[in-house]
């Protein structure tokens, strides 16, 4: 590669945190022939307290064993070393020695301090497994497992009856249908039916009962077909000491808990993208390579095991249920393990407890963190690691390739997300074909292009990204595997055009966001090589906040100041969008106020000193909660971004709605509505309890209606009915 050690020095001095230490001497083939090098920075920063940076990851094993055997150097568990990929990210292809600003970027955001520690699920697995299947299939897979685990068979799903069971007792075998499978690693409840005559606990396996059959109903998997005998009951007769055949058992239910579960039947139990942890299926056991790798990972999971709690979730931000009404499904529809369920009818047990929301179970989510992607009112939020610290590493990529020069010599910065796996795999094969014997063609990751490796590229969202446009990148884009469930790919492509749709309405120019899925490496090389889109003059210098709409205010306030073309209203798909407005119906509204109690977000509210409705479009995440809980259907959503008065007037509140007051027939005090008043007394005038007096109670206020009521003591009130 070409390096300019003064170019990045002066580059990371100009970024806030960044150290150049150990940028006086530049390792330009930082492999096993500079392992004495490495060696003597371990031991350095070992004596100083300094972390260690090595600016290359392919011989990261090498550099760790070598660490541990230096005396002097502090261990990992101390001090971690951190590594960071500058040669196929960028010095390797046609943009290599241009790469200067990009390369002081990925080495400022690696000095970033660990971000907080998240708080972790334990599973404990002491490694009873249950591998389910048609009987020659599970009996060769329990035979690569039991020398390892603790195996039981569950024959279900057919069986090849020229192909024998397992003659021995030599582990727990039953046969049935499966009628329920959940949980996860350590923790699996299986409820499976045996409605079979044959008794696989009891059966010998002595092969009398298969011989005597003269229906030839009996295969070597020791079941009866039912469609093919015909009750000579001849296996019945042969079986006499055993006793292991009965056609007169009912069928039995029965539930055990396993640690794992190796799934072969043709249709397995999780048909989601990703299944619990602790399950695998291989289809019909017919590949070979599929099943190999399940037995391998298998036989490792027994002891206990951690994982992060990815998630974080607010009950009280939650626009997903008020009162047994339900509005908001975005979390639980994108959700690919199946991990975020409803609890609408929940109702507060305790004091000053809210009903509804949604649970999330730990040990199914696997961290994808499309739920707070998705999440309009940031409820659900990510936190391996958090908004805060992936803001912060963001705008430290953004901010050292600025200071660097980058944008004028390289074009305005785009963020390429992708995972740390498959996403990661494929931007370095994209770099080392630039170096390949056979000329492809390729170009390589561009100067101006910061590859950004996530956990997983769906945990970032609308308000990150609106972010980094306001601190100055020009696009994001976000490059999508193998690994992403069509869920996850829908949810981006929604968020996605909502994104763009506010930055097309305030007059910024080309295309900011994009999905990149590359067949091949031709096509992901061609797809980083598109034009800058416009971004903004001057970038805003804010921190991303720990609660995403107060992140997205803070990006709309700039990308609204420094806007080409200021508009008062942006048009936002229906779909995704988590800003809007209300259109209320008056013919039908009779300000019942249902809504304002249904509203999770203090977007709606009444007027005590007058019966109106008024709303803050800042608060409304379009849920829904006010349209579903409306008796009158009087209300309809309207997705958009208001921006009026330089955007302070969606931040204040409005009347929607109002009505004039009925006054009390009596004492003139204004109460209710007029249509709310006439609604109820159309309502009632034909029941026996409201006649005469009685509805003309109704007109009054409250205090009036009571001194009439016990004015009148001989009159059938309905409380005597």
């Amino acid at each position: 590669m070409t390096l300019d050690a003064p170019a990045l020095s002066q580059a990371l001095a100009k970024t806030p945190g960044a150290s150049t230490e150990g940028l006086e001497t530049v390792h330009t083939l930082l492999c096993r022939r500079e392992a004495g090098a490495f060696q003597r920075a371990a031991k350095a920063t070992g004596a100083s307290g300094d972390e260690l940076l090595v600016a290359c990851t392919q011989e990261s094993r090498l550099f760790l064993e070598l660490n541990d055997e230096t005396e002097g150097a502090a261990r990992v568990t101390e001090r971690p070393i951190h590594f960071v990929n500058l040669r196929e990210t960028g010095g390797w292809g046609a943009d290599g020695g241009s790469a200067m600003a990009k390369m002081a970027a990925l080495i400022a955001a690696a000095q970033l301090p660990a971000p907080e520690p998240v708080p972790t699920v334990t599973y404990r697995s002491q490694g009873r497994c249950l591998v389910i299947g048609p009987a020659a299939a599970a009996e060769e897979a329990a035979a690569l497992l039991e020398d390892k685990l603790d195996v039981s068979v569950l024959v279900s799903g057919g069986a090849a009856a020229s192909t024998p069971i397992g003659q021995r007792h030599a582990r727990a075998t039953s046969n049935g249908r499966v009628t329920s499978l959940r949980g996860w690693l350590g923790n699996f409840e299986v409820q499976w039916e045996s409605g079979n005559p044959i008794d696989l606990d009891i059966c010998t396996r002595c092969n009398a009962c298969v011989m005597a059959c003269p229906e030839g109903a009996i295969g070597m998997d020791y079941q009866v077909n039912l469609d093919a005998c015909t009750k000579h009951r001849d296996c019945v007769r042969v079986c006499d000491a055993a006793g292991a055949i009965d056609f007169s058992r009912e069928p039995i239910a029965h539930e055990e808990n396993f640690d794992l579960v190796l799934d072969l039947r043709a249709e397995p139990a999780y048909t989601q993208h990703q299944p619990p942890q602790g399950y695998f299926s291989v289809p019909g056991a017919t590949d070979a390579r599929a099943l190999q790798a399940a037995v391998l990972k298998l036989r490792e999971l027994t002891g206990e095991f951690e994982k992060p709690k990815f998630f974080k979730y607010t009950h009280k931000l939650c626009a997903h249920s008020r009162n047994e009404q339900t509005g908001c499904t975005a979390c639980i529809d994108v959700c690919s393990t199946k991990a975020i369920r409803s609890d609408a009818s929940r109702k507060g047990k305790t004091k000053g407890e809210l009903a509804g929301g949604v649970i999330v179970e730990p040990y199914l989510c696997v961290g994808c963190g499309a739920c707070s992607t998705v999440c309009p009112s940031g409820a659900m939020a990510f936190a391996y690691p958090g908004t805060v610290d992936q803001g912060r590493r963001l705008r430290t990529l953004l901010t050292a390739y600025a200071h660097a020069g980058g944008p004028a010599k390289n074009g305005p910065a785009a963020l390429l997300l992708h995972s740390e796996g498959a996403g990661a795999r494929q931007i370095e094969a994209l770099g080392r074909a630039t170096r390949a014997p056979r000329k492809l063609a390729l170009q390589g990751v561009p100067a101006r292009v910061l590859p950004v490796a996530l956990w997983h590229t769906a945990s970032v969202g609308l308000d990150l990204w609106l972010t980094a446009i306001a601190q100055g990148a020009s696009q994001v884009w976000v490059l999508l595997t193998e690994e992403e469930a069509p869920e996850y790919r829908q949810a981006l492509r929604e968020q996605m055009d909502v994104a763009q749709a506010v930055l097309t309405g305030l007059g910024y120019s080309g295309t900011h966001f994009a999905l990149i899925e590359a067949a091949d490496l031709p096509a992901l090389d061609a797809a980083l090589r598109q034009p800058p889109a416009t971004t903004v003059k001057r970038a805003a210098a804010y921190a991303a906040q720990a609660e995403k709409r107060a992140t997205l205010e803070l990006a709309i306030d700039h990308l609204l100041a420094q806007a080409p073309q200021p508009v008062d209203e942006v048009p936002l798909p229906a779909a995704g969008a988590p800003f809007g407005t209300l259109q209320v119906n008056a013919d039908k509204c009779t300000l019942c106020l249902s809504c304002v109690s249904a509203c999770p977000e203090a977007a709606l509210a009444d007027n005590p000193e007058a019966p109106q409705l008024r709303f803050i479009e800042k608060n409304c995440v379009q849920c829904g909660l006010c349209a579903t809980t409306c008796p009158e259907d009087a209300i309809t959503l309207q997705p958009r971004l208001w921006l009026a008065d330089g955007g302070k007037a969606r931040k204040n509140a409005r009347v929607i709605a109002e009505a004039k007051p009925w006054v009390c027939v009596k004492c003139s005090k204004p109460f209710g509505t007029v249509r709310a008043i006439e609604n109820m007394i159309s309502k009632l005038s034909g029941h026996a309890a409201f006649q005469g007096a009685a509805v003309e109670r109704l007109k009054m206020c409250s205090d009036c209606r009571v001194v009439d009521m016990y004015s009148n003591p001989n009159e059938v009130r309905i409380t005597d009915l």
